[in-house]
Protein backbone atom coordinates (compact mmCIF):
# COMPACT_ATOMS: atom_id res chain seq x y z
CA UNK A 1 0.00 0.00 0.00
CA UNK A 2 1.36 3.44 -0.92
CA UNK A 3 2.05 6.16 1.59
CA UNK A 4 -0.86 8.33 2.72
CA UNK A 5 -1.16 11.54 0.75
CA UNK A 6 -1.13 14.82 2.68
CA UNK A 7 -3.28 17.84 1.78
CA UNK A 8 -3.29 21.44 3.06
CA UNK A 9 -6.93 21.00 4.18
CA UNK A 10 -8.10 18.54 6.83
CA UNK A 11 -10.69 15.80 6.37
CA UNK A 12 -13.02 15.04 9.30
CA UNK A 13 -15.63 12.28 9.17
CA UNK A 14 -18.60 11.60 11.43
CA UNK A 15 -19.58 7.96 11.91
CA UNK A 16 -22.16 6.03 13.87
CA UNK A 17 -25.33 3.99 13.68
CA UNK A 18 -28.83 5.26 13.05
CA UNK A 19 -29.98 8.09 15.32
CA UNK A 20 -26.48 8.71 16.70
CA UNK A 21 -26.58 12.47 16.05
CA UNK A 22 -24.13 12.89 13.17
CA UNK A 23 -26.26 15.32 11.19
CA UNK A 24 -27.22 17.27 14.32
CA UNK A 25 -23.58 17.98 15.14
CA UNK A 26 -22.36 18.89 11.66
CA UNK A 27 -23.45 22.52 11.97
CA UNK A 28 -21.78 22.90 15.38
CA UNK A 29 -18.48 21.66 13.96
CA UNK A 30 -18.83 24.06 11.04
CA UNK A 31 -19.42 27.00 13.41
CA UNK A 32 -16.51 25.96 15.63
CA UNK A 33 -14.03 25.70 12.77
CA UNK A 34 -15.15 29.02 11.31
CA UNK A 35 -14.52 30.58 14.72
CA UNK A 36 -10.90 29.46 14.19
CA UNK A 37 -10.89 31.26 10.81
CA UNK A 38 -10.89 27.96 8.94
CA UNK A 39 -12.72 27.65 5.63
CA UNK A 40 -14.91 24.54 5.81
CA UNK A 41 -17.55 22.74 3.78
CA UNK A 42 -20.05 20.09 4.93
CA UNK A 43 -20.97 17.03 2.90
CA UNK A 44 -22.31 13.48 3.27
CA UNK A 45 -22.20 9.95 1.94
CA UNK A 46 -23.55 8.35 -0.06
CA UNK A 47 -23.97 11.39 -2.27
CA UNK A 48 -22.37 14.74 -1.55
CA UNK A 49 -22.30 18.49 -2.07
CA UNK A 50 -20.04 20.60 -4.28
CA UNK A 51 -18.01 23.64 -3.23
CA UNK A 52 -21.08 25.85 -3.68
CA UNK A 53 -23.25 23.59 -1.51
CA UNK A 54 -25.15 22.12 -4.46
CA UNK A 55 -25.83 18.39 -4.76
CA UNK A 56 -23.36 16.30 -6.77
CA UNK A 57 -25.71 15.03 -9.47
CA UNK A 58 -24.09 11.66 -10.16
CA UNK A 59 -23.32 10.79 -6.54
CA UNK A 60 -26.80 11.86 -5.42
CA UNK A 61 -28.50 9.73 -8.08
CA UNK A 62 -26.58 6.74 -6.77
CA UNK A 63 -27.69 7.67 -3.24
CA UNK A 64 -31.32 7.61 -4.35
CA UNK A 65 -30.88 4.10 -5.74
CA UNK A 66 -29.13 2.86 -2.61
CA UNK A 67 -31.68 4.21 -0.14
CA UNK A 68 -34.89 3.62 -2.10
CA UNK A 69 -36.86 1.09 -0.05
CA UNK A 70 -38.45 -0.21 -3.26
CA UNK A 71 -35.03 -1.65 -4.17
CA UNK A 72 -35.28 -4.33 -1.49
CA UNK A 73 -33.88 -7.01 -3.82
CA UNK A 74 -30.54 -5.24 -4.31
CA UNK A 75 -27.68 -7.71 -3.90
CA UNK A 76 -24.94 -7.00 -1.33
CA UNK A 77 -22.33 -6.87 -4.11
CA UNK A 78 -24.37 -4.31 -6.04
CA UNK A 79 -24.81 -2.25 -2.88
CA UNK A 80 -21.06 -2.32 -2.18
CA UNK A 81 -20.12 -1.34 -5.73
CA UNK A 82 -22.63 1.51 -5.76
CA UNK A 83 -21.25 2.82 -2.46
CA UNK A 84 -17.77 3.04 -3.90
CA UNK A 85 -19.02 4.42 -7.23
CA UNK A 86 -20.66 7.28 -5.36
CA UNK A 87 -17.50 7.71 -3.23
CA UNK A 88 -15.24 7.87 -6.29
CA UNK A 89 -17.34 10.70 -7.72
CA UNK A 90 -17.48 12.46 -4.35
CA UNK A 91 -13.71 12.30 -3.86
CA UNK A 92 -12.80 13.53 -7.31
CA UNK A 93 -15.49 16.18 -7.69
CA UNK A 94 -15.41 17.62 -4.17
CA UNK A 95 -13.16 16.20 -1.46
CA UNK A 96 -9.79 16.16 -3.20
CA UNK A 97 -10.20 19.60 -4.86
CA UNK A 98 -11.31 21.18 -1.57
CA UNK A 99 -8.47 19.68 0.46
CA UNK A 100 -5.92 20.67 -2.19
CA UNK A 101 -7.24 24.24 -1.91
CA UNK A 102 -6.71 24.21 1.86
CA UNK A 103 -10.42 23.91 2.66
CA UNK A 104 -11.41 21.59 5.52
CA UNK A 105 -14.08 19.00 4.66
CA UNK A 106 -16.47 17.58 7.27
CA UNK A 107 -18.34 14.54 5.97
CA UNK A 108 -21.19 12.54 7.49
CA UNK A 109 -20.08 8.94 6.78
CA UNK A 110 -17.16 7.66 4.73
CA UNK A 111 -15.42 4.32 4.20
CA UNK A 112 -15.67 3.28 7.87
CA UNK A 113 -19.43 3.13 7.25
CA UNK A 114 -18.84 0.66 4.43
CA UNK A 115 -16.81 -1.61 6.70
CA UNK A 116 -19.53 -1.32 9.36
CA UNK A 117 -22.67 -1.66 7.23
CA UNK A 118 -21.58 -3.85 4.33
CA UNK A 119 -18.80 -5.65 6.19
CA UNK A 120 -20.41 -5.95 9.62
CA UNK A 121 -24.11 -5.67 8.87
CA UNK A 122 -24.16 -7.61 5.59
CA UNK A 123 -21.34 -9.94 6.60
CA UNK A 124 -19.40 -9.29 3.40
CA UNK A 125 -15.80 -10.38 2.94
CA UNK A 126 -13.65 -7.51 4.16
CA UNK A 127 -11.06 -8.19 1.48
CA UNK A 128 -13.63 -7.18 -1.17
CA UNK A 129 -14.02 -3.85 0.60
CA UNK A 130 -10.24 -3.36 0.90
CA UNK A 131 -9.75 -3.97 -2.82
CA UNK A 132 -12.30 -1.29 -3.70
CA UNK A 133 -10.95 1.04 -1.02
CA UNK A 134 -7.44 0.80 -2.48
CA UNK A 135 -8.81 1.36 -5.98
CA UNK A 136 -10.94 4.40 -5.14
CA UNK A 137 -8.92 6.06 -2.36
CA UNK A 138 -5.58 6.83 -3.99
CA UNK A 139 -2.36 6.82 -1.93
CA UNK A 140 -4.03 5.27 1.13
CA UNK A 141 -6.26 8.33 1.59
CA UNK A 142 -7.96 8.33 5.01
CA UNK A 143 -9.66 10.90 7.27
CA UNK A 144 -7.46 12.98 9.55
CA UNK A 145 -10.05 12.54 12.30
CA UNK A 146 -13.05 10.25 12.64
CA UNK A 147 -15.66 11.16 15.24
CA UNK A 148 -17.56 8.01 16.14
CA UNK A 149 -20.91 8.55 17.89
CA UNK A 150 -21.66 5.38 19.84
CA UNK A 151 -24.95 4.46 21.49
CA UNK A 152 -27.20 1.50 22.24
CA UNK A 153 -28.79 0.21 19.04
CA UNK A 154 -32.35 0.20 20.39
CA UNK A 155 -31.98 3.83 21.51
CA UNK A 156 -30.63 4.83 18.12
CA UNK A 157 -33.44 3.11 16.21
CA UNK A 158 -36.04 4.78 18.41
CA UNK A 159 -34.49 8.16 17.61
CA UNK A 160 -34.37 7.33 13.89
CA UNK A 161 -38.03 6.35 13.95
CA UNK A 162 -38.96 9.79 15.26
CA UNK A 163 -37.55 11.37 12.09
CA UNK A 164 -40.30 9.84 9.99
CA UNK A 165 -40.15 7.61 6.92
CA UNK A 166 -37.22 5.15 7.04
CA UNK A 167 -35.02 4.36 4.04
CA UNK A 168 -34.03 0.91 2.72
CA UNK A 169 -31.09 0.47 5.08
CA UNK A 170 -32.81 1.98 8.13
CA UNK A 171 -35.50 -0.71 7.74
CA UNK A 172 -33.04 -3.49 8.63
CA UNK A 173 -33.56 -5.41 11.90
CA UNK A 174 -31.88 -4.84 15.24
CA UNK A 175 -29.46 -7.75 14.76
CA UNK A 176 -28.16 -6.06 11.62
CA UNK A 177 -27.45 -2.86 13.51
CA UNK A 178 -25.86 -4.74 16.42
CA UNK A 179 -23.38 -6.16 13.90
CA UNK A 180 -22.86 -2.66 12.50
CA UNK A 181 -22.05 -1.32 15.96
CA UNK A 182 -19.65 -4.18 16.68
CA UNK A 183 -17.84 -3.52 13.40
CA UNK A 184 -17.54 0.18 14.22
CA UNK A 185 -16.08 -0.56 17.65
CA UNK A 186 -13.56 -2.94 16.07
CA UNK A 187 -12.55 -0.24 13.56
CA UNK A 188 -12.21 2.29 16.39
CA UNK A 189 -9.85 -0.03 18.25
CA UNK A 190 -7.84 -0.84 15.13
CA UNK A 191 -7.48 2.80 14.03
CA UNK A 192 -7.37 4.53 17.41
CA UNK A 193 -4.83 7.05 16.04
CA UNK A 194 -7.64 8.80 14.13
CA UNK A 195 -10.82 7.64 15.90
CA UNK A 196 -12.37 9.61 18.75
CA UNK A 197 -15.27 7.87 20.51
CA UNK A 198 -18.20 9.92 21.74
CA UNK A 199 -20.94 8.55 23.98
CA UNK A 200 -23.99 9.67 22.00
CA UNK A 201 -26.34 8.88 24.90
CA UNK A 202 -25.04 11.94 26.77
CA UNK A 203 -26.87 15.26 26.82
CA UNK A 204 -26.36 17.54 23.79
CA UNK A 205 -24.17 19.83 25.92
CA UNK A 206 -21.95 16.92 26.95
CA UNK A 207 -21.64 15.73 23.35
CA UNK A 208 -20.65 19.25 22.29
CA UNK A 209 -17.98 19.31 24.99
CA UNK A 210 -16.59 16.00 23.68
CA UNK A 211 -16.51 17.36 20.13
CA UNK A 212 -14.56 20.41 21.24
CA UNK A 213 -12.11 18.22 23.15
CA UNK A 214 -11.60 16.04 20.09
CA UNK A 215 -10.92 18.96 17.75
CA UNK A 216 -8.54 20.53 20.24
CA UNK A 217 -6.71 17.26 20.80
CA UNK A 218 -6.27 16.37 17.14
CA UNK A 219 -5.58 19.76 15.63
CA UNK A 220 -5.25 22.91 17.69
CA UNK A 221 -3.17 21.88 20.71
CA UNK A 222 -0.57 20.42 18.37
CA UNK A 223 0.25 23.83 16.90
Amino acid sequence: MTEKKSFPGKFITLEGGEGAGKTTNLSWIEHYLKSKNIQVILTREPGGKDLDGKDLAIAEKIREILLDKNNKNMSPDAELLLMFASRAQHLNQLIYPALKAGIWVVCSRFTDSTYAYQGGGRGMNLEKIRVLENLVQANNFQPDLTLYFDLDVSVGMKRAGLRGDLDRIELENLDFFERVRSAYLKRAEEYKNRFYLINAEQTPAQVTQCLEQALEQFFFRKK
